[in-house]
């Protein structure tokens, strides 16, 4: 069983959708017999995405299209396009991002475009597709991809991190509004990775590390997860137990109730309380 808007000839739209967690999902959504649009700013990448999904489906129910979802009108477009040839968007997964790592008084280009791709990329995906997935009537889906990063916020990569932290807030938002929109049968859902082995992780690896997670097993976690109705689908790694990432983010919250010094959990000073606190049961 899976949920009532992944069925067959319905349709999917997936940023970012050349490849990695995208890619993983486009291919699962084309198996379970949708309609498919992937949008990626890498036409070499689509073409080649779209040959693998050959293999999957019929071409007839795949689409791709050049898209940076940084800029509105390269959005407008794709909904507009969606909507020409599949007749509008069931599930719409804004999962287009960029990590080519930030230091905190680097160059200005660099954070606005880390910003603007994974941010507003969501930002613009969602405002753009959702009225019209509503005025469908029909159940239907927006899945934004997240990141732990994003809730514990750790040293090292800031200008991730505040996107990141965005994207959370921005999907917290948008599921408040369509839950309280009369007749609106579509919902929001915040996909929050781990460690997941992706050209946007690899840093030059060819082999997947022993702790991370392929794009595919952590699809198949969020579509389990989105037919038991979850809103935050936090993803557990191979190495990282779930009970792990929930204490090291009840402990960031911890830093604003107890006045602590802001990511107290890498101060030398509160070393042993925080391991202390992730210790006990």
């Amino acid at each position: 069983m899976s949920h009532p808007a992944i069925v067959k000839n319905n349709v999917a739209v997936i940023t970012g959708g050349a490849a990695g967690i995208g890619f993983a999902a486009a291919a699962a959504f084309a198996r379970a017999g949708m309609k498919v649009c992937i949008a990626d700013v890498d036409e070499t990448r689509l073409a080649e995405a779209a040959t693998k999904l050959s293999s999957v489906t019929s071409a007839a129910n795949v689409m791709t299209s050049a898209v940076d979802v940084s800029k509105i009108e390269s959005v407008t477009e794709l909904e507009r396009a969606v909507h020409a040839r599949f007749g509008g968007t069931d599930v719409l997964m804004n999962n287009a991002g960029i990590q080519p790592g930030s230091t905190l008084f680097d160059a200005p280009d660099n954070w606005q475009r880390i910003i603007a791709v994974n941010m507003w990329g969501i930002i613009n995906g969602s405002r753009i597709f959702a009225p019209n997935m509503i005025a469908r009537g029909r159940r239907g889906l927006i899945i934004n991809t997240g990141s732990k990063q994003g809730i514990t916020t750790p040293p090292g990569d800031p200008a991730y991190n505040v996107s990141k932290a965005g994207v959370k807030a921005f999907t917290e938002a948008l599921q408040h509004e369509l839950r309280n929109t009369n007749d609106c049968r579509v919902t929001a859902h915040l996909l929050i990775p781990g460690f997941v082995f992706t050209g946007l992780t690899a840093k030059g690896r060819t082999e997947k590390p022993a702790g991370a997670w392929t794009p595919e097993q952590t699809v198949d976690f969020m579509l389990a997860r989105l037919e038991a109705g979850d809103f935050y689908i936090l993803c557990p790694d191979n190495d990282v137990p779930r009970v792990l990432d929930e204490k090291r983010m009840l402990w960031a919250a911890g830093d604003i109730v107890e006045n602590r010094p802001p990511l107290s959990r890498w101060h030398p000073d509160y070393a042993d309380a925080f391991a202390k606190f992730v210790a006990r049961e």
